[in-house]
C-alpha cells in the first residue's frame, strides 16, 4: 500500500514498499506531474492510486534517471492518459539503449513486466528532455497551471543523467541523495557525485530534499553525504600516490582502503574509480594523437 506524505499544499511524496520507493507528486491547476513511476505495472497502479486519489487532473511525468525503478512504470502512466514524459536526454538514450535489459532485474516483484507479458509491461522512453545535449549542467520550466517546477540537471553524479525536481523549498532528487543505505556506485561518477551534492545543497530555496529512497531529509544531510563520499576519495587517492611510491604497496581489497561504506559499496566504489581513470586515460591518449593530413599535392 502506497503512502502518502503531505510536504507542502499541493506537494507530496508517495512512498511504495518494493525499493523503497519515493515517488512524488506535484499539483497545478491545469495538470498534475508525477516524479518516477516505479520498477513494473504493479508498483505503478499503486503509485497511480495514490496519485488519483488526491487529484483528478490530467498528468505529465518525468523519470529522474534511467534505472529501472524509476520509469518501469511509465507505460501505466501512459494508459492513463500522460502524454509527456519528462527526462535527461541521457536518460532517454540509456532506456533505448538499455531498458530491456535492466527487465532482469525486478523479476521477482514485477514478473510480467520481466518477462515483458501483460498489460503496461512495454517501455516508455521520455519524449521531453532538458535543453543542451545533456553533457552540462542544465535547466527548464514545465507549467502546471499557476504553478511551475524545475527541472534541473547537476552534471554527472549517480548516474550520467540524473535530473532533480524542485517546487517551492523541496526538492526531489532521485538517487543523488539517499537516506538508509550506502550510494549506489555502480554507474556514478564519484567526483562529479561530489560537486553535485554540493551545488544542491548550496541552494538556499530547498529546505526539504526527497531522496529517490528512504525518507526526507534536511540540507546537512545532504552535505555530509558529500564529505563523506569526498572523504572516501581522498582515502583511495591517497593509497594510490602511496602505492606509487618506491616500495611502496597498495591496498589489495577494498576493507584494506578503509572506506566509510560496507564492503560491497566500497568495492563498486573502488571499481568505479578505477574505470573512470583507465577510460579518462584512454581518452587523453586519442585526443593527442596527431591527426594525418592531406598532402597539398
Amino acid at each position: 500500500m502506497a503512502r502518502i506524505n503531505s510536504l507542502r499544499d499541493g506537494v507530496f511524496a508517495v512512498s511504495t514498499d518494493n525499493w523503497r520507493l519515493n515517488s512524488g507528486v506535484v499539483l497545478g491547476t491545469r495538470r498534475a506531474l508525477v516524479i518516477d513511476t516505479g520498477a513494473g505495472p504493479r508498483q505503478a497502479r499503486e503509485i497511480l492510486e495514490a496519485v488519483r486519489s488526491l487529484t483528478s487532473l490530467p498528468l505529465a511525468v518525468v523519470n529522474t534517471h534511467a534505472h529501472y525503478d524509476h520509469f518501469m512504470g511509465n507505460a501505466v502512466f501512459q494508459r492513463a492518459g500522460a502524454e509527456d514524459f519528462w527526462g535527461h536526454r541521457g536518460c532517454a538514450e540509456a532506456i533505448l539503449a538499455h531498458g530491456d535489459f535492466q527487465r532482469s532485474y525486478v523479476g521477482t516483484h514485477e514478473p510480467e513486466m520481466a518477462a515483458a507479458e501483460g498489460l503496461d509491461t512495454r517501455i516508455v522512453v521520455p519524449n521531453r528532455h532538458l535543453p543542451g545535449t545533456g553533457r552540462r549542467p542544465s535547466v527548464t520550466r514545465v507549467d502546471l497551471g499557476e504553478r511551475s517546477v524545475v527541472l534541473f540537471s547537476l552534471g554527472r553524479g549517480h548516474t550520467d543523467n540524473d535530473v532533480c525536481v524542485g517546487v517551492d523549498d523541496v526538492v526531489f532528487t532521485g538517487d543523488l541523495v539517499e537516506e538508509g543505505a550506502d550510494p549506489s556506485f555502480e554507474d556514478s561518477y564519484p567526483r562529479g557525485w561530489v560537486d553535485a551534492l554540493d551545488s544542491l545543497a548550496s541552494l538556499d530555496r530547498y529546505r526539504v530534499y526527497v531522496p529517490g529512497h528512504g525518507v526526507p531529509v534536511e540540507r546537512g544531510y545532504v552535505r555530509q553525504q558529500a564529505r563523506t563520499m569526498r572523504a572516501a576519495i581522498e582515502r583511495v587517492d591517497s593509497s594510490e600516490r602511496a602505492g606509487a611510491e618506491p616500495h611502496g604497496v597498495r591496498p589489495v581489497t577494498a576493507s584494506m582502503f578503509r572506506l566509510p561504506y560496507n564492503p560491497g559499496a566500497a568495492r563498486v566504489l573502488l571499481d568505479r574509480l578505477e574505470r573512470i581513470r583507465v577510460e579518462d586515460g584512454a581518452a587523453g591518449d586519442f585526443a593527442s594523437l596527431t591527426v594525418p593530413r592531406p598532402r597539398a599535392d
